[in-house]
């Protein structure tokens, strides 16, 4: 489901295994894709602009249990869609914040209004950061971003990579480093679809999103209605008075579907996350008594 998430509301952390809970309020209203339940978003992106979405990453190690608090994979990117504005400020929660230990294994790509753009990676129990000269081409996948960039050598090389994921990675790194140099007519955010399409993985995708960041508008599309849908943040509240809003990624619709998001209800949820459940489980297991959590937590969230 795509949710809206306001600005203005007290929050405190999911209680993990090895270590404290954290509060803080949300600054920025937002809008995020949540497979496992409100407030558990895949990715998102907030008003000001910032982005934040993940890939799985196998050998990914989170800290060890220490002084900050912890929190989950998921609810970390909550966190920071409304706290921060910034990668900078991403990357700073680092030394007050912490992922717990037990999580899937999962690394980020953040971007922001200003351009900046960083993956994020837990590896050896460290945080390890690209941005800047580190990050030649802002792409990723399911390989670390060392191992991704040293494989490609070259993006414009016709080698066929064995690994799937670093032969998705060089075709997305060409088609960025096109983009760059050829006067492209295509507009950014179909050329980011296309980008999205060539480096799918048939049934394996389940949904395609591109955030427009400038417009503040976000696209996507899923694998059993492929037309693309919009969603605009000037179409919504995001005042604490205001209530959530959610909307069926699976709809056959297309166009600005904002007018069809509808208040946000705990009931109308739990079928999508217990079909995440169920659809992941070889990856993910969630118990019952975690899956009532996460279902419930939202009841306990007001406004400061």
């Amino acid at each position: 489901m795509v949710c809206t998430n306001l600005r203005g509301l007290q929050k405190t952390s999911m209680k993990t295994e090895d270590g404290n809970t954290i509060n803080w309020v949300s600054e920025y209203g937002s809008i995020s894709f949540n497979q496992y339940g409100k407030e558990f978003p895949t990715g998102g992106m907030n008003e000001k602009g910032l982005v934040v979405e993940l890939m799985w990453l196998d050998g990914s190690k989170y800290p060890g249990q220490d002084d900050r608090p912890a929190i989950g994979v998921l609810q970390w990117i909550q966190y920071q869609l409304d706290r921060n504005a910034t990668v900078e400020e991403v990357i700073a929660t680092n030394k007050t914040l912490r992922i717990t230990s037990k999580q899937p294994p999962l690394h980020y790509l953040v971007a922001d209004a200003v351009g900046n753009v960083a993956t994020v990676e837990f590896l050896n129990g460290q945080m390890v950061v690209h941005k800047g000269k580190e990050l030649p081409f802002p792409v990723l996948t399911n390989s670390t971003y060392d191992e991704s960039i040293q494989k490609i050598k070259k993006v414009n090389n016709t080698q066929s990579f064995q690994d799937n994921s670093i032969e998705r990675f060089a075709k997305a790194c060409s088609m960025v480093e096109k983009f760059r140099l050829e006067d492209i007519n295509t507009p950014v955010v179909d050329y980011a679809f296309s980008i999205l399409d060539k480096v799918s993985q048939n049934d394996w995708t389940k949904w395609s999103i591109v955030y427009d960041i400038t417009n503040k508008k976000i696209g996507f599309k899923s694998h059993n209605f492929t037309t693309i849908k919009t969603a605009s943040f000037s179409s919504f509240d995001f005042s604490c008075s205001s209530l959530s809003n959610m909307y069926n990624l699976n709809q056959n619709t297309t166009g600005d579907v904002s007018s069809l998001f509808k208040s946000f209800s705990i009931e109308e949820s739990k079928p999508l996350l217990e079909t995440a459940i169920e659809e992941s489980k070889s990856q993910v297991a969630i118990s019952e008594t975690a899956k009532e959590g996460i279902l419930n937590y939202s009841k306990d969230i007001k406004c400061k």
